[in-house]
């Protein structure tokens, strides 16, 4: 189903494999689970980080995977039961209406697997202001990419960004956390 998505969509899907688990446990090593009451997903692809999350988070918490591409969409509705688990076919650039569409006010948490830098002109600048709008300060941008360029988009609307790379992975990847202080 991933390499289907990736042969339909390569510049929304990005890579031609799921990522690895060290990139999913480096990637969610950082979040605050505890507090966690929303977490957002954009380019969930076939869930390869939605169960992980899913297993972490708390009874009363919700997770949004927010896709384009309605083959994953249905695939993720037919896979993941959890009824935690909201699978919404649309653009991560309407994460405000989503979250609030889901009776939300913030999300503590929005990941991210997009990749940015082919994004059409305006998307990627338009997904990162909505991104820092959505999320309660004390959170965090979840940014994993294969490309450095990535910092460009969310640099103006998160000053304090950590990073890393995940080695183990195919391709290798950045790992990114814009926090919203």
């Amino acid at each position: 189903m991933f390499f289907q998505g990736f042969l339909k969509h390569p510049v929304m899907v990005g890579s031609i494999i799921p990522s690895s688990d060290r990139l999913i446990a480096k990637m969610l090593s950082r979040v605050d689970w505890a507090n966690t009451k929303l977490f957002v997903e954009y380019g969930p692809g076939v869930g390869t980080f939605c169960r992980p999350i899913l297993e972490k988070m708390a009874p009363d918490a919700m997770l949004i995977a927010i896709d384009t591409n309605p083959d994953f969409i249905r695939y993720l509705d037919h896979t993941i039961t959890d009824s935690r688990f909201v699978a919404v076919h649309g653009s991560a650039a309407d994460v405000e209406r989503i979250v609030a569409e889901h009776g939300h006010d913030a999300a503590d948490y929005v990941l991210s697997g997009l990749p940015f830098s082919t994004l059409p002109d305006g998307v990627g600048p338009a997904i990162a202001a909505a991104t820092q709008r959505v999320i309660r300060p004390g959170g965090a941008f979840l940014v994993y990419q294969f490309s450095p360029k990535v910092r460009d988009f969310i640099a103006p609307h998160f000053p304090r960004i950590d990073h890393d790379m995940e080695w183990w992975n195919v391709p290798p990847a950045q790992l990114y956390w814009g926090w919203k202080d």
